[in-house]
């Protein structure tokens, strides 16, 4: 990722090893402020309360929480004591279940004074894994934009992207957002539609911070001025990130990501999900399976920002009840393509 002109991961051991380094994302863009995890409840209040967020990174922190829980007390009871916090912070994402169980099956059977170092070393391996998953999807996605641009090579590439799949999301590089980078970094003149992504405004917040910090051209645009950009011709493809897609092919993404899908479908716009391996479940049959998250309605009800004099400040847009889902889930018929490690798929 590049932030402030240097190129860097989103998570890191800190100097002495023992825990970790994230960038605290509820206060992007406002403040960049990297905070220091360094034991089992820290990890698990940065990944329920969304300090940290995006299915491979939710999967890194938590392999690296439960390293740090081994560390203090490595037998069996407290093993499962720690899978089991870790693993229900955040019911949808399966990568958080995949890598806790990457972790654990490396451990398991070793003596207790092993497992910690042997933990540490998985997590390390997670995420060198995910930085060169995410690179190899931005090679394949960079092939076809490469082709999609060749057919209007008079204009810029417009591309629509909904809640955040970028380096913020996953260990380097991003999911949705590494072809548009790689794009961008060999020439090819991109533009970026970034939805605001309601309610936490992901898109708004951290996408468009995201696409700043590398220098990508981009328009932050409401949630539902999407399908009228497209009945005008104005969108080239819509690329988005997903939380987990199920063995039919089904996308659980970020709510909204569903009504995108219909009206790239209305208006023959191809509509691509980017994904490592680590992110598709083949276990569950379709998207119905899938347990949605419901988040706090405050999410819904109040909005937080700085105000004229540069503090932040949180007010109320409604005082009526509100709901909450934080995913919904597109149906395998509405995707072009999956934009994968392996190459660009018509099916998953």
């Amino acid at each position: 990722m590049i932030l402030e002109g240097k190129h860097i991961r989103s998570i890191a051991r800190t100097a002495d090893g023992k825990g970790i380094r994230i960038l605290d994302q509820r206060q992007l863009p406002w403040e960049i402020r990297w905070v220091e995890l360094r034991d089992l409840d820290a990890a698990a209040v940065a990944i329920r309360e969304m300090w940290t967020r995006g299915a491979p990174m939710i999967g890194a922190t938590a392999a690296y929480g439960l390293a740090m829980a081994l560390a203090v007390d490595a037998s069996d009871t407290g093993l499962d004591a720690a899978y089991a916090m870790l693993v229900e912070t955040r019911p949808t994402a399966i990568n958080l279940r995949w890598a806790l169980e990457q972790v654990r099956t490396a451990v398991e059977g070793l003596p207790y004074g092993e497992r910690a170092a042997a933990a540490y070393a998985r997590a390390d391996a997670i995420c060198d894994e995910d930085a060169e998953l995410c690179r190899a999807i931005g090679e394949h996605g960079l092939d076809l934009l490469r082709g999609l641009h060749a057919r209007h090579p008079d204009r810029p590439l417009n591309i629509l992207t909904h809640c955040n799949a970028g380096w913020l999301a996953t260990v380097d590089y991003g999911t949705a957002t590494a072809p548009i980078y790689l794009a961008h970094d060999a020439g090819i003149p991109v533009h970026v539609w970034v939805d605001e992504t309601r309610p936490r405004n992901q898109g708004a917040l951290l996408t468009a911070f995201e696409l700043r910090n590398h220098g990508v051209p981009h328009t932050v645009i409401a949630d539902n001025a999407g399908g009228l950009l497209m009945m005008q011709g104005q969108v080239d493809a819509v690329i988005v990130g997903t939380d987990r897609v199920t063995a039919n092919g089904d996308v659980c993404n970020k709510i909204g990501t569903y009504l995108k899908a219909l009206a790239a479908h209305d208006n023959g716009v191809p509509f691509y999900v980017a994904l490592p391996y680590t992110t598709f479940d083949p276990a569950t049959a379709s998207g119905a399976d899938i347990p949605i998250e419901a988040r706090a309605p405050e999410e819904v009800t109040r909005l937080t920002g700085p105000d004229e004099a540069g503090r932040i400040a949180t007010i109320r847009v409604t005082d009526s009840p509100a709901l909450n889902p934080a995913f919904d889930v597109t149906p395998a018929r509405l995707v072009t393509g999956y934009i994968t490690e392996r190459g660009v798929l018509d099916r998953i």
